[in-house]
C-alpha cells in the first residue's frame, strides 16, 4: 500500500518516528525523506566533474580526462559515492526486496536535476536475470525519479532491450567490463526526442551506460544525461 505523502508527515509528527540508519528521532521531518539531519548531512556531496561525475578538487565543467577522452553523455548526475548510508539502501533495494526506497533515494537525486531530459529511461535487465531477481530497480527509481520532478509521462522504460546475458561487472576492471556488455543491449524503441536520460543505482566505470549511449546516438539523440544514485571511482 503506498502512504500518501499526508498521511507520512502526520505518522512522522505523532508517532516520534526513527531513523533506519541510525535509530535517532527524526526531527522536523517532511513527507520525501525518512533520514534524520545527521544521515542526510553525510549524504553532503563532495565537489565533482559535472561531465564524469567524479569527485576533484572543486567544482569543474570537464575534468582533466574528460576533456581528453570526452565521453558520450553531457552531464551525470549522481547523489554522492557508493559508500555508506548510500551503499547501504542501493543494496537493500536491489538483493532485498526494499522497493519502499526507490522514493526517498530518487527524492534525493530529483534535487540535483534543474533541466530534466525529454525522455527518461532505465537500464534494462536481461530477462533471466530479472526473472531470478523478479524486478528491475532501475525502473522503480527512474518511475519515483519521474513523481519526483512532476513529470510522469517523461519515463519509458521500454527503449531498450537486454539481449546479452552478461556475467555480473562486480571485481571487473574496466576492459572486461567493456569486453562483458559489447552487444548487451539492443534499441528497440528510438525516440524522437533529442535530450533523453538514462537512470541507473551505480556508474562504476560507465561501461554499460556508454553502450547505451552510442545506441541512442546513432539514431540522432543529441544530448543524453546519466542520472544515478551512486557514483564510485573507476577500476585501476
Amino acid at each position: 500500500m503506498v502512504i500518501s505523502s499526508w498521511l507520512k508527515l502526520k505518522l512522522h509528527r505523532y508517532f516520534n518516528l526513527q531513523c533506519p540508519l541510525c535509530g535517532l528521532n527524526i526531527e522536523e521531518p517532511t513527507p520525501e525523506t525518512r533520514w534524520c539531519k545527521h544521515c542526510l548531512n553525510s549524504m553532503s556531496d563532495p565537489c565533482r566533474c559535472q561531465c564524469c561525475g567524479l569527485p576533484t578538487l572543486e567544482p569543474v565543467e570537464f575534468c582533466g580526462e574528460c576533456l581528453s577522452n570526452p565521453p558520450p553523455w553531457r552531464r551525470l548526475y549522481c547523489v554522492n559515492d557508493y559508500r555508506p548510508p548510500l551503499s547501504h539502501y542501493i543494496h537493500s533495494l536491489k538483493f532485498q526486496h526494499q522497493f519502499r526506497l526507490a522514493p526517498d533515494l530518487s527524492y534525493l537525486l530529483a534535487q540535483k536535476i534543474a533541466e530534466p531530459a525529454d525522455v527518461i529511461t532505465s537500464v534494462p535487465l536481461h530477462w533471466r536475470r530479472e526473472l531470478i531477481r523478479g524486478y528491475n530497480q532501475s525502473d522503480h527509481l527512474a518511475r519515483a525519479l519521474c513523481q519526483h520532478l512532476n513529470m510522469p509521462e517523461r519515463f519509458n522504460p521500454n527503449l531498450f532491450k537486454r539481449v546479452k546475458y552478461t556475467a555480473p561487472q562486480l571485481g571487473q576492471d574496466k576492459k572486461a567490463r567493456h569486453r562483458n556488455l559489447y552487444g548487451a543491449f539492443r534499441l528497440i524503441a528510438p525516440p524522437a526526442a533529442k535530450h533523453v536520460a538514462i537512470v541507473d543505482d551505480v556508474v562504476t566505470t560507465g561501461s554499460t551506460i556508454r553502450q547505451m549511449c552510442n545506441l541512442l546516438l546513432d539514431v540522432g539523440v543529441e544530448t543524453i544525461d546519466i542520472y544515478c544514485i551512486c557514483r564510485t571511482p573507476e577500476p585501476k
